[in-house]
């Protein structure tokens, strides 16, 4: 089965010699194999095409795909948005009593899969020409599983919400007070029951608009419309971007209990968070923009530990590159040269108080900064990158800083990509190793001609860590970095922060919350606690597995290795594992 995918986005027909048109041998030959289509833009016969792959390597945008798929996923095809269009094979199946995960990268249909099975879109089954008919659905998915589910839809028997993906995109289209509209979505009575369990008491009274509520509280507060809403069906679309550690495992116990009592479904890019809250996940693999395969269920240790392999046994299909975690010894601090000393340093303002204990950050080592939101860590990266100036204490060093904020904003710039860089790094388009260790490995290169302010989160996130680590700088500083990224993607930061590190003997300081990225990325760990929104303290550096111990033990979990990965596994509350763990005082990682 030979598809044929035309990136429509990024052709771009007035800029080109119509490549594809003039050197498909088929064409030459007097075949219609490719002709402009309505809109001037390409139109491949998929059954003229003979996949000789000429016109995908002359197009010198990259904008078509021809790719061989298996010839059983013809009769699986569920959804196709157009001709030479993306296209959805299989769906994933929702499980009363149990929580359904769906694991794989951006782009690949798992918000496309979720909003067919929410009632928001109707599968054509690859008829995009004409409109789905519920007698023609039904028939389809006769026999399966998904039969009794699409029927009820049919005849509006059940009732579903979906949290959607990109929460920071909420002040677009909401206006009030956060009370105002939970009370409104809720439908369940149980506004007191979820606004405590969620914590959203302080910020009931906030106005949901930009620059007022952060992140974090979009994100909970969408959680919480969610959650109120009284229906059959609950779907929630990477639930945890923006939340700390605390927040996330808080969340996933709320959804896990909610999932013993209701059908729910849950995207999610922080493997530990999935770990612990799903039971049976769905894999999807496929090629950005393309297509997406959603394969059958497996148990969550199972899936994770395949997603990772990048290697499907029973379908002998390879879908990623092998993802690999090493328990490798610690790296001895004290035989590095000390970049920057600090000595006790406070802030205080808006009645809230950060005091930092003394520390100091070692040339060519990356820090990782762990804690709650709304804790100091991004007060204390603005003290270290001079943004700021601490109230007592100082800052005396002299030193070249490149700082990704946190919260970045596409709206101040009308411009592409391309524009963008050659203004702020010229060096990311002409030096060899930029080129080859940040450019590539981020893949880049497709989204140049694209306006800054319509990039994806995701696409944004890769350009802001990609104009950090170009800079000259005697020392990175990025503030969550795998807010938006898949899981592949959140692997592949992580690998190209370490090597420009490794490579340049420059110091990096990463502020995140997945532990898996802070696990392959952190030689050291600043470790923050105290009273968010009143008072944090800032201590560290200590080693990777001193810190990672303080902050667990804090967090009240316990971490293991896998056997056959190494990746991090959260301990089921009150298992052995967690209970041995507790008793000798090692919160991370026994073998």
């Amino acid at each position: 089965m030979r598809i044929a995918v035309l990136l429509k986005e990024r052709c771009r027909p007035k800029r080109c010699s119509l490549e594809c048109i003039k050197y498909c041998p088929r064409v030459r030959a007097g075949d219609e194999t490719i002709v402009m289509g309505e809109d001037n833009k390409p139109v491949i016969s998929e059954e003229l095409c003979v996949g000789c792959g000429i016109c995908v390597h002359k197009c010198p945008y990259d904008a078509i795909k021809i790719i061989g798929l298996a010839h059983e996923l013809e009769t699986d095809l569920v959804h196709q948005f157009s001709r030479n269009g993306f296209r959805l094979f299989r769906l994933p199946v929702l499980r009363k009593g149990i929580c359904v995960g769906v694991l794989g990268p951006n782009g690949i249909g798992k918000t496309t899969a979720i909003k067919i099975l929410s009632g928001q879109l109707k599968p054509n089954l690859g008829n995009y020409e004409k409109k789905s008919e519920w007698d023609d659905i039904l028939e389809y998915f006769s026999g399966t599983e998904l039969y009794e589910h699409f029927r009820q839809i049919a005849n509006n028997e059940v009732t579903s919400v979906l949290k959607p993906q990109y929460v920071d995109k909420l002040p677009r289209i909401m206006r009030g007070k956060i009370r105002d509209i939970l009370k409104k979505t809720d439908t369940s009575d149980g506004f007191d029951e979820v606004v405590e369990k969620l914590g959203l008491t302080n910020v009931l009274d906030k106005e949901i608009e930009r620059g007022v509520i952060s992140g974090g509280e979009l994100q909970m507060v969408s959680i919480a419309a969610a959650l109120l809403k009284d229906v059959d069906l609950y779907f929630f679309d990477e639930p945890s971007s923006y939340l700390d550690i605390h927040q996330r495992l808080k969340v996933a116990r709320i959804i896990k209990e909610l999932s013993e009592k209701k059908k729910v479904m849950v995207v999610e890019h922080d493997l530990a968070v999935m770990d612990f809250l799903c039971d049976s996940v769905h894999i999807v693999y496929g090629d950005e923009g393309a297509y997406g395969v959603i394969t059958n269920p497996r148990g969550v240790r199972h899936a994770i530990n395949t997603y990772l392999s990048g290697y499907l046994k029973e379908e002998n299909i390879r879908f990623g590159e092998r993802i690999e975690f090493f328990a490798h010894p610690p790296r001895q601090r004290q035989d590095m040269n000390i970049l920057i000393t600090f000595g006790r340093l406070t802030k205080s303002f808006n009645g809230f108080n950060l005091s930092i204990e003394p520390g100091v950050i070692r040339q060519g080592e990356i820090v990782g900064v762990v804690g709650p939101n709304a804790i100091g860590k991004t007060t204390f990266v603005k003290i270290l990158a001079g943004v700021i100036k601490p109230t007592a204490g100082e800052i005396d060093y002299d030193l070249k800083i490149s700082y990704k904020p946190q919260y970045i904003t596409p709206w101040e710039y009308d411009i592409s990509v391309r524009e963008f860089f050659e203004t702020k790094v010229q060096q990311l388009f002409t030096s060899a190793f930029l080129k080859a260790e940040i450019f590539e490995p981020m893949n880049l290169k497709h989204i140049l001609d694209k306006q800054i302010n319509n990039l994806s989160g995701g696409e944004l996130q890769r350009v802001a860590i990609a104009l950090s680590l170009a800079q000259e700088a005697d020392i990175y500083m990025i503030d969550e970095p795998s807010a938006y990224l898949d899981s592949q993607q959140r692997m592949i930061v992580s690998r190209t922060i370490r090597r420009v590190v490794e490579k340049t003997g420059k110091s990096a300081m990463v502020v995140d919350h997945d532990v898996y990225f802070i696990d392959m990325v952190s030689d050291a760990l600043i470790v923050f606690d105290g009273e968010p929104g009143k008072h944090g303290r800032a201590q560290g550096p200590f080693s990777l597995h001193e810190g990672m111990n303080r902050f667990l033990k804090d967090v009240d979990i316990t971490f293991r290795r896998d056997e056959e990965t190494h990746r991090p596994r959260v301990n089921k509350p009150g298992s052995y594992m967690d209970r041995k763990q507790r008793e000798i005082g090692e919160y991370y990682y026994t073998m």
